[in-house]
């Protein structure tokens, strides 16, 4: 196979299976956006758009994995309502990124990128609208994950986890997260790859790179859904997003452009078990 070359782009990197040269891709927090912010995105171009308010928790539906036989059919509002109470944005400071709830009393999934600075300082905002403080368990740096516990939880929904080993390419997938602070949000899509070899540098020069084989999709990514659900059409946790391949642009920003990746469920079950 002839090798291809990907443009130079700032950012951390990947390395693809087959081998290619690897291109670059973020995984940042995003920054919090003010009101200010919001409105003059609106105005800047967008004619009829709303943004929604997600304080008012939806009602909850059952999706069996049974009943789905064409992706063309799938009920993915029902999908949204079900997965959307175990999904949180995590606050870190002037940034943020996004967990999963794993149990009642305020157990939560993150990525370690999105706490490495915290300094202590973390909430965590509920899809119900409620916000509380939170408390770093403990973090495996060399996986970009690691635990959370809010403090004075109770009744909350844990997310389903399917089997990362029985997802295919293929698979119909919805993204969900908080890109720049607009929490709640969902983006629907793929696999479009399994076991992508991701590798990114660590918080610190003196950290070793992070590595690990990825679930790649076209689901929207963007900075901010760090540490949100990839879940199947049943509902079900399939992967941790976790980084985007992203061009480099005159601003320096990153952006989605269908090229996301998750770390897959099965490695974040092991690694929780290993954390808690």
């Amino acid at each position: 196979m002839t090798e291809q070359s990907f443009p130079a782009m700032s950012g951390t990197l990947v390395e693809p299976q087959p081998a290619v040269v690897a291109p670059k891709f973020w995984r940042r927090t995003a920054p919090m956006l003010t009101a200010a912010a919001l409105v003059a995105g609106l105005f800047g171009g967008v004619t009829g758009a709303v943004i929604a308010s997600p304080d008012a928790a939806p009602t909850s539906t059952t999706v069996s994995a049974q009943t789905i036989s064409n992706t063309s059919t799938l009920d993915w509002s029902a999908v949204a309502s079900e997965v959307l109470p175990s999904v949180v944005q995590v606050n870190v400071g002037n940034g943020l990124g996004s967990g999963v709830v794993l149990s009642g009393d305020g157990k939560i999934l993150t990525n370690n990128h999105v706490v490495a600075s915290a300094g202590g300082q973390i909430t965590v905002k509920f899809n119900d609208g409620r916000e509380l403080p939170a408390t770093l368990v403990n973090t495996d740096p060399a996986s970009d994950l690691a635990v959370l516990q809010v403090s004075g939880a109770s009744g909350l929904t844990p997310i389903k986890r399917a089997d990362s080993g029985s997802v295919k390419v293929g698979d119909a997938v919805m993204a969900i997260g908080s890109p720049s602070g607009l929490q709640g949000t969902v983006t629907t899509g793929i696999v479009s790859a399994l076991d992508r070899k991701v590798t990114v540098p660590g918080e610190t020069r003196r950290a070793s790179s992070v590595s690990y084989q990825a679930i790649q999709t076209d689901a929207s990514i963007n900075p901010g859904n760090s540490g949100g659900a990839l879940v199947n059409a049943a509902g079900e946790l399939i992967g941790i997003n976790s980084a985007i391949y992203s061009p480099a642009s005159s601003s320096g920003e990153a952006g989605s452009v269908g090229i996301g990746f998750a770390i897959p469920s099965n490695t974040a079950k092991q690694i929780v078990d290993e954390l808690s």
